[in-house]
């Protein structure tokens, strides 16, 4: 069974995102509207109250993110102002002596409601382009966060000192869409799989890095614009932590047009690579996949559709990663990724570790472009919200086989909302 609540007029223009805090009990939104609002559940009958509600940004809020609550209650926007804004939750009696970046208790920065108020730590003003993502890093790696913007840059950004948010250091600034991998021989792994297939492996790089090399040489007008395509509209830029420690900062991110994901190692002893680049389209005619295995449907070039959210699910012990994309192509699809294993030298000759990927569910349910993906807390189920006005959700069934889960309906009231909630009874029983 889903249980499903509904906001009304949650806010004065469309919503572009949403993120529950670390405890699931509290809820932030932005929009259009340039404003932040902050949501508090009632455990007794489920229905959300809001807490507290500002103006954040001078344009459009595009995304939001709690940091971890061990650094205390703080969020942090991103905004097509170019700017990312870091806030943190304060009492009365604290706000009251705050001036940090002038939101002291009587300024229009400092947002009030309740008994709280939410005061502005920090203003990130590095982007070049309108900044479409944000998202602080997993706690064990202390209270960082990246940004994505139209401008193909992914930020890092480390916070010196944690007791006022106000110094925040600028320590990465790479463009996606130029990155180096680590080795041009093996950095590129691609797979292809029906919905019903748990991996399909391909690895090797040849065809895919001709294939670049063809697409931007047919495109020449867009090399002044990278990733841009011929609308800023048109483009995706996304990014999402990898959650497992072990494996050091690693991140995935999207940028422009090009429909692909790079899995990028960040580290403090050299600049950030890319481990591989997970791109689900097709060869064009004429360059066979590795094992002789054509992966062009017809003699034209596919079009790349951008891809507008990643999701990367938290391990749980498995032994391979699953990541989540979703684009404008109306796909929802999951790939795993299998990290690189140490390989003994062959004759004195060392190589890099490659790591590889597979599709192992593609879904086109939604029919209509594709603006969020989400796991749960232990990777196990995934949900997507596209614009068709549904949030659907996709669970493995025996064999890891992925299959639909269920479906909820977005509409204008509560009576229509609980009518329109269906499950598939098949994953429903699993």
């Amino acid at each position: 069974m889903i249980q499903t609540g509904l906001i009304q007029s949650a806010h004065n223009d469309l919503l572009t995102d949403v993120a529950y805090d670390f405890y699931g009990l509290r809820l932030a939104t932005c929009s259009l509207d340039q404003r932040i609002k902050v949501w508090q559940v009632d455990e007794s009958n489920g229905n959300w109250n809001v807490e507290d509600d500002w103006k954040a940004h001078d344009a459009t809020v595009s995304k939001i993110s709690w940091a971890h609550p061990e650094f205390g209650t703080i969020l942090a926007s991103a905004s097509f102002d170019r700017t990312v804004k870091i806030w943190e939750q304060t009492s009365f009696a604290s706000t009251a002596d705050s001036q940090t970046n002038g939101a002291g208790a009587g300024s229009p920065q400092a947002a009030s409601g309740g008994s709280s108020r939410w005061v502005e730590r920090a203003v990130l003003v590095d982007a070049r382009g309108t900044v479409r993502a944000v998202e602080f890093a997993p706690h064990h790696f202390g209270l960082k966060l990246a940004t994505v913007s139209s401008d193909n840059n992914v930020r890092i950004y480390e916070c010196l000192e944690q007791s006022s948010l106000a110094t925040w250091q600028l320590s990465e600034e790479v463009d996606v869409s130029t990155l180096p991998s680590i080795s041009l021989s093996s950095s590129y792994s691609v797979a292809f799989a029906t919905p019903t297939q748990t991996s399909a492996t391909l690895e090797g790089a040849s065809a895919t890095l001709v294939a670049q090399a063809l697409q931007q040489s047919q495109n020449p007008t867009n090399q002044g614009r990278p990733g841009m395509g011929n609308r800023e509209a048109d483009g995706g830029w996304c990014i999402s932590w990898c959650k497992d420690r072990y494996w050091g900062e690693i991140l995935a991110a999207g940028c422009g047009i090009t429909g692909a994901i790079k899995i990028i190692q960040l580290s403090p002893s050299r600049r950030p690579t890319t481990l591989l680049t997970l791109d689900p389209s097709p060869s064009p005619a004429g360059l066979p996949a590795e094992g002789g295995t054509s992966l062009a449907s017809d003699g034209d070039t596919p079009t790349a559709f951008a891809i507008t959210s990643v999701a990367w699910a938290p391990s749980c012990g498995r032994s391979y990663h699953l990541i989540a994309t979703g684009g404008r192509d109306g796909h929802v699809r999951i790939w795993r990724v299998k990290p690189a294993e140490e390989e003994p030298d062959v004759e004195g000759e060392g190589s890099d570790p490659k790591w590889s990927a597979s599709v192992v569910a593609d879904f086109d349910h939604h029919k209509s472009a594709v603006g969020r993906v989400e796991w749960n807390i232990t990777g196990t189920v995934l949900s997507s919200a596209g614009n068709d006005g549904r949030v659907r959700l996709w669970k493995a069934t025996i064999g890891n086989v992925w299959r639909p889960a269920g479906s909820i309906g977005v509409e204008q009231s509560e009576d229509a909302q609980d009518a329109d909630v269906s499950m598939d009874e098949n994953a429903a029983a699993e």
